[in-house]
Order: structure tokens, then C-alpha cells, then sequence
């Protein structure tokens, strides 16, 4: 049964039709709350009895443990009587609350109000609206003791931030009127915010109220130095300057740009010409970059734009439009193989009928994109072109196009194990040539790519400098689908360190968060779920997943172990040998690991072998670590235990 806990107003909890459960007294939902507040982590019982009296009873411990039994029987009432808990677990010396991390509205609205704070304004919005929405009054009303104070104020400072930031939005928007009422609660409550009092000035200035808008900031500066002694800060007595010089701080800018060239576009080049196509093609790249919903639109809307194109039976407007979107690509499975597969027989095509007379930067372009889109695709073609995209590249001296061709041979790398070092090579030129012509999206490609190659090989020092060279790019250049891979490895570093298994999961778990909605159904599909199942493996713990659990496409080779955990060895022998051999990508050690470790469980010598072969010349790397992702451990302690 999957719970949903609610702290944003009085302690309650859901079951999945949303019936609220039965949590019993006031103490259980103390409990409750308690180890929401931890976020995961494990609270001692002693600090347990701390926050739940002033003056702690005889037999206090022996009451927490009740009331944690109480909630459990609450929580997990399909749980089978000496079947370990999943979501209220005891480890240590105390209790952590281990939910799914959409499962708590206050987790929701803070990975929400974090996601929101560097999205794009119509983005921001929707993720704000449902994001307030989740508060039904004040957090963790029922409690007045210190840890619940101490997370109330937290929560609410970032309640009144999110506020703020939906007003912004709107503003950016051309939405002004709509973001005023809330302003206006928001400073009648909360006077000493600066923010919000520049941000209802500007509003009620461009609903055209500019003696409002003054009238505005004077009570803001006599509230600030009556209650405080202290002058507005500097936004706010600069935008009282641009008022009264009637001059709107922002209406000149970027928003305004782009209304006056589009529509200055769409009068100069009309609906069927040829040039908006590739116009469009730049456009959809740029919107790749900002993750999300942007990355989705951009996907199937370059497929939308290649299959136009083709239909206009001009061949060098195909090559250009199929071959313009080269947006960098780190994963090695597709978010969507049938559209990459129409992508890859568009550019086919066009390479066959311009033929010989084939510019090569179209047919470096054409056979790149073969390359990228044919990623788990087997067979020599994808290679072939990867290798001819690379030569016409460097003969003709264009970086862009050298860039392009290299995100090809990245991707056709996979074809057997231990290539780390390859891969890292590649990506080390890759650095340096984004690096001296400028070419931010490639150059934090390069360093992921190196963050993985030196994972693979255990060289975390110098994984952590790449990692850190990424979050520097992507802070500067607004990439935030980069930071999703810079938080998988932070958890998978923590994991392959050893990290007790409480915070590596919860690590885990955190990263997991960050694909919700980051527009990469083809890297987050079964992700989280294996590298739990890795780091179970890892501490010897039992594989115990709900049986709804989406393995994805890693399902052929997590089942052979599952099926043993549960004791059906009949079972697990023929899920073993219907085990495929698998694909050529970044978790292809990783799967063989898997294999190998049923195998030996159940003595196969046949997979034994199999097994050992294709793993030999991977000996000296992590398995799995070369995603960045996870890891399931030395590669030579599996080929020992083979042995």
C-alpha cells in the first residue's frame, strides 16, 4: 500500500484510495512527525523520548516502541507478522521514516519551490501553484515543542519565498494584476520582507497604479525604519528611483526583445518557408537545455520539424534540419527508441539522395546524428558512422562539427567492457576542444563524460574535479538537467565509500527526486530501483521491493536474484537462463555483475563462464560506476568469486 503523509498542517496520513488512517494519540503522531522531520535519517530512541516530554515517564522507551509498533500496523497493514518494515524501519540505536520521496507534501513542496527558483517563468508558475496548494494550514500544527518550532519556521520562510517567487513569475509573465493580492497579504503579515514590498510595487506600477506603486515603497521605508532603524535595501530605493522617473525597470528587456523580433519574424518569413524549419530547429536546441517540459516539447518537436522538412522534397534543407540538433547526449539509452529510430532512417534517406553530391558538413552532420540516435542500437552501422563523422570532422577543421562527431563515438563505445579508459580520452578532448572555441554544452559533456570514465576506474579525486567543473558550467550557462548527474554521482560516491546504508540510501533516494520531471524517461526508468537493489546487495541486506516495482529495462536481470530472495530456485534457474546478454551501454558491467551473482548463487557454470569472459577485460573497474549513477561493486571481486 503506498501512504501519503501530510505536515503541512495538522499530522495526517493517507492510504493510496485517500482515506486518512488511523494514527491513534497524539503521541503516535508526534512519532510521525518526529521522523518526517528527519528527512530519512535515523533519529535515536533516547532523542525520541527528548522530543516527545519535558519530563520523560518510567517506561518512555518502552512507550516509543509501542507507539512506533502502532504506527506500523497503520502504515503497513498488509505487512506480514516478522516481515521487516519498508517505511518505518529500525536501524541503530533508533527509528527513520524511508517513504517514497513524493510521498510527504512537505518533501513535495520543497523539491517543487528548489526546481522552481531557476525555471522558466510559465514553468515556475505551474509548479508553484501546485506547490502551495499542498499547505493546509501551518506545519506540524499540532506540536509546539522545539524540533516542530524549528522546522515550522524553516518551512515557512520558504513558504513565503515560493510566494514571492510565483508574484515574479507572473510579472514575468505580463501578468502583474494577478500577482497583486497575494503581495499584498504577504506584506501586511510579513512588513520586514524587502522582496515582496519591491515586488507589489512593480506589480501595481504596470497595472498602471504608479501613486500606488509609490505610495507602496514610502510605507515600506517608514515600516523598516520604525520597526527595524534601517534603510530599504538597495532593489527597493533603486525601483523608487525608476518610478518616479516613470521608467519600468525590466519592460526593456529580454521580454520585450523577443516579442519585437518574433513578430518582426513572422511578418518577413511566412508560415511555409523553409527558413522558419531551421530557424526552429536552433530554437528547440536551445529549449533542450532548460530540462523539464523544455526537453520533452524539444524532443518531439525536432521529430515534428524533421518529418516537415522531408515532406518539402528539398534533400540539403533535410540534412540541415536533421542535422542541426546537436544537442550533447550523456546517456546511453534513448528517452524514446521509436523516435529515435525515425530520426535515424530521416537522416538515411537523406544521406541516400544527395549521394555523391553530399556537402561533407551535411553528411558529417547526417552520419553523427545516425550515431547518437542509434545509442543500444546493435549491429556495425552505428559505428561506421561514428568513425566516418569523426573523419570528415577533423578533415575539415570546423570544432562545432569535431564536437558533434565525438558525442557519436562516445556513444558507439559500449560494444564490450572495461573501455572506460577510451571513454575517457574522448572525453578529455572534448574539454579541451569546447574549452578553446567556447562551446559550454560540450564542454560539460567532456567533464561528465571524464566524472564517468574516472568512476568507472575508482579514481573518485579525480571524478569530484569534473564534477565540480560541471556545476560551475552548468550554473553559468543555466544547464540544470547537468546537476541531475553531479547529485547521482555525490550518491553513488557515497555508496561505493561504504557510507552506512541509512545515508546512502536517503542519498539515493534524493537523486531519484531530481528526475521527477527532468524530461529523461530513458535514464530514470528503473534507475533508483536497481541502485537500491545494488546497495542492498552491497550491505547484505534482503532484496525486498514491493512487487509494483518498475524495473524498467534491467527487469531480465534483476528477476533471476529476486526470484532467489523469495526462495522459488526453480524459478530463479529459468530466469537465469533466459537472461540476455546485455546491451552495449553504461550499465552493461553492472548487468553482467547481476548475472554473475545468481550464477554463482545457483551454480551455473555454463552463465559461470559466459560471464567471467565478457567481464575479464573490465578486471580493474567498478561495475556500474561508470554511469555516475551507481555501482555493484569491484569487478574483480565477482571474477574472484567466479573463480
Amino acid at each position: 500500500m503506498r501512504v501519503r503523509i501530510g505536515v503541512l498542517g495538522p499530522v495526517l496520513a493517507w492510504d493510496e484510495a485517500g482515506s486518512e488512517l488511523v494514527l491513534r494519540g497524539p503521541r503516535h503522531r508526534a512519532v510521525l512527525a518526529r521522523l518526517v522531520a528527519a528527512h530519512g535519517r535515523v533519529v535515536p530512541v533516547d532523542r525520541l523520548v527528548d522530543d516527545l516530554w519535558t519530563e520523560p515517564p518510567a517506561g518512555a522507551v518502552s512507550a516509543v516502541r509501542t507507539f512506533v509498533a502502532a504506527l506500523r500496523r497503520a502504515l503497513e497493514p498488509d505487512r506480514r507478522p516478522r516481515a521487516p518494515a519498508r517505511l518505518l524501519v529500525t536501524e541503530g540505536p533508533g527509528y527513520a521514516l524511508r517513504p517514497e520521496s513524493d510521498a510527504v507534501d512537505a518533501w513535495r513542496f520543497e523539491a517543487a519551490a528548489a526546481e522552481a527558483a531557476s525555471a522558466p517563468p510559465h514553468q515556475a508558475l505551474e509548479l508553484l501553484d501546485g506547490a502551495l496548494g499542498e499547505w493546509r494550514g501551518p506545519a506540524y500544527a499540532d506540536f509546539d515543542e522545539a524540533w516542530a518550532g524549528t522546522e515550522r519556521a524553516r518551512l515557512e520562510q520558504l513558504r513565503l519565498a515560493a510566494i514571492e517567487r510565483r508574484a515574479d513569475a507572473l510579472l514575468e509573465l505580463g501578468r502583474p494584476g494577478e500577482a497583486v493580492p497575494d503581495l499584498d497579504a504577504l506584506v501586511a503579515e510579513h512588513p520586514w520582507r524587502e522582496e515582496a514590498w519591491r515586488l507589489l510595487a512593480l506589480a501595481l506600477y504596470r497595472t498602471g497604479r504608479q501613486a500606488d506603486a509609490l505610495a507602496v515603497l514610502r510605507r515600506a521605508r517608514a515600516l523598516l525604519d520604525e520597526r527595524h532603524g534601517v534603510e530599504p535595501n538597495v532593489r527597493l530605493r533603486r525601483l523608487e528611483t525608476d518610478l518616479l522617473r516613470q521608467s519600468d525597470p525590466g519592460a526593456e528587456g529580454a521580454e520585450q526583445v523577443w516579442a519585437v523580433t518574433a513578430a518582426a519574424y513572422d511578418q518577413t518569413a511566412g508560415p511555409q518557408s523553409p527558413a522558419r524549419l531551421e530557424s526552429t530547429v536552433g530554437l528547440l536546441r536551445s529549449l533542450a537545455y532548460t530540462g523539464g517540459t523544455g526537453l520533452g516539447t524539444a524532443q518531439e518537436q525536432r521529430a515534428a520539424t524533421v518529418a516537415a522538412a522531408e515532406r518539402l522534397d528539398d534533400p540539403e534543407l533535410a540534412a540541415r534540419v536533421i542535422g542541426g540538433y546537436d544537442v550533447p547526449a550523456i546517456w546511453t539509452r534513448s528517452d524514446d527508441p521509436a523516435r529515435s529510430a525515425r530520426i535515424v532512417a530521416a537522416a538515411e534517406h537523406a544521406l541516400a539522395r544527395l549521394g555523391s553530391d553530399a556537402h561533407d558538413v551535411d553528411r558529417a552532420r547526417l552520419l553523427s546524428v545516425i550515431a547518437v540516435e542509434s545509442r543500444g542500437v546493435p549491429g556495425p552501422r552505428p559505428a561506421d558512422a561514428a568513425a566516418e563523422a569523426e573523419w570528415l570532422a577533423r578533415s575539415l577543421g570546423e570544432p562545432s562539427l569535431l564536437a558533434f562527431a565525438l558525442n557519436g563515438v562516445f556513444m558507439q563505445t559500449f560494444h564490450r567492457t572495461g573501455l572506460a579508459p577510451e571513454r575517457d580520452g574522448i572525453g578529455a578532448e572534448l574539454i579541451a576542444l569546447a574549452t578553446r572555441h567556447r562551446l559550454p554544452a560540450y564542454a560539460i559533456l567532456g567533464h561528465l563524460i571524464r566524472l564517468q570514465a574516472l568512476s568507472a576506474l575508482a579514481d573518485f579525486g579525480g571524478a569530484d574535479e569534473h564534477a565540480k567543473a560541471v556545476d560551475l558550467l552548468a550554473e553559468r550557462h543555466e544547464r540544470p538537467l547537468a546537476r541531475v548527474f553531479t547529485d547521482w554521482y555525490q550518491a553513488m560516491r557515497l555508496a561505493a565509500h561504504g557510507a552506512p546504508f541509512g545515508a546512502a540510501e536517503a542519498a539515493y533516494r534524493a537523486a531519484g527526486s531530481r528526475l521527477d520531471g527532468a524530461g529523461m524517461p530513458g535514464v530514470q526508468r528503473g534507475l533508483l530501483p536497481l541502485a537500491l537493489l545494488c546497495l542492498r546487495l552491497q550491505h547484505r541486506k534482503p532484496l525486498l521491493f514491493p512487487d509494483d516495482t518498475d524495473w524498467g529495462p534491467y527487469g531480465p536481470w534483476v528477476q533471476p536474484l529476486l526470484l532467489l530472495e523469495t526462495g522459488t530456485r526453480e524459478e530463479a534457474e529459468a530466469a537465469l537462463l533466459r537472461t540476455p546478454v546485455p546491451p552495449g551501454d553504461l550499465l552493461t558491467e553492472a548487468m553482467w555483475v547481476l548475472t554473475g551473482r545468481a550464477a554463482i548463487a545457483l551454480g551455473d557454470k555454463g552463465v559461470k563462464a559466459r560471464v567471467e569472459a565478457a567481464l575479464a577485460p573490465a578486471a580493474g573497474e567498478l561495475a556500474g560506476a561508470g554511469s555516475g549513477m551507481l555501482t555493484a561493486g569491484p569487478v574483480a571481486d565477482l571474477l574472484d568469486a567466479l573463480g
